[in-house]
């Protein structure tokens, strides 16, 4: 479990944002190459997308692949104004509610702060809305748009800036968790000794379109799918019932359906059966919302069978998301003797 976490903070300070994944990319091939227990095969296609083969114990009856995706929501330069202010809009999906007040790294390295107007002058109705990110500006301390220049262009990501950190008995929080847990996940299984031969595949610009997970699936041409991933918890005060989606704690989330894919129902059952044979923790999404490269893979080549494992995340796409070790740990498990298990449906 120590390095599977060390993975996973090492992953949650890396900056990439969809469409420039490189750095955690290279952060995965270097960890391969430098290990004595990685030979496997590895190439990288035209979307960025990392795709490796692994030779198992045994060849198996279906050819599998487990995908979780590199990339993170962020921000891109879209103007600067002539005071040096620096207007941003979104890679991915971010609420509102995150963005004002916080600190952003930019690729250059500057660092920003998100402004807009102060609260002692917004008027009444202002003071009731949620401001908007394009009515906000980053701050990078620059005088004109001239200064701006030197350190910044049109067209640069931004990231989030969050610290790794433990707290509470069982919690983790981070940037980007979602879903470079996943990514560990997987940097850990290439890095144990497999049952079965197995593609892994880490994928390019999940976060606005589940875009690499389909290209991806027409290189490999997978018979299943499996999906490593974060997914929303809403176990928070004032949430109660099926709107809570998942809680932390409750073990591995595995949905029947959301907004981009309804689920293989006999992965979706067997996982379950999975779970209680081994001891692990299950639970199901109850609410019908989000997507993954789970969207994109099922309808690729001629259909594939696809499911998804997700630990629950609280705060996702925030500087902080919040899982459980505990969690975390479980699903590393579970993913293993899934893959297994469909590898000789």
């Amino acid at each position: 479990m120590k390095n599977i976490v060390k993975f996973l903070e090492n992953l949650s300070a890396i900056n990439s944002v969809s469409g420039d994944e490189n750095a955690v990319r290279d952060y995965i091939k270097s960890i391969l190459s430098n290990s004595s227990n990685s030979s496997c095969e590895i190439e990288s296609d035209n979307l960025g997308n990392l795709i490796i083969f692994k030779k198992g114990a045994k060849k198996p009856k279906n050819k599998v692949m487990i995908s979780a995706h590199m990339d993170e929501v962020g921000f891109v330069v879209q103007g600067i104004n002539p005071d040096g202010f620096v207007s941003l809009t979104a890679v991915g999906g971010i609420s509102d509610t995150v963005v004002y007040g916080r600190q952003i790294r930019f690729k250059s390295g500057i660092t920003g702060v998100i402004g807009g107007k102060p609260v002692h002058q917004l008027d009444k109705n202002e003071k009731e809305k949620q401001p908007k990110l394009s009515s906000l500006f980053a701050d990078i301390g620059a005088t004109s748009k001239e200064d701006a220049e030197k350190f910044i262009s049109l067209g640069e990501p931004a990231y989030f800036v969050g610290n790794f950190t433990d707290f509470g008995s069982d919690l983790i929080a981070g940037k980007a968790l979602d879903d470079r847990l996943g990514c560990a996940i997987l940097l850990d299984m290439i890095l144990s000794e497999l049952e079965y031969d197995m593609h892994f595949v880490f994928t390019a610009q999940e976060e606005v379109g589940a875009r690499g997970g389909g290209v991806a699936a027409f290189t490999v041409k997978p018979d299943f799918a499996l999906v490593i991933e974060a997914t929303t918890a809403c176990d928070i005060p004032g949430i109660d019932g099926h709107e809570q989606v998942c809680k932390l704690g409750g073990g591995a989330v595995v949905p029947f359906m959301d907004t981009g894919a309804v689920y293989d129902r006999e992965l979706y059952s067997l996982c379950f059966k999975i779970a209680a044979e081994n001891g692990l923790k299950c639970q199901t999404k109850t609410k019908i919302a989000g997507g993954n490269d789970s969207s994109t893979i099922h309808k690729s080549v001629g259909g594939i069978r696809t499911i998804c494992l997700s630990s629950p995340c609280r705060y996702l796409h925030s500087p902080n998301c919040v899982i459980s070790k505990n969690d975390f740990a479980q699903l590393r498990v579970f993913a293993e003797i899934m893959a297994n298990k469909i590898a000789e449906l």
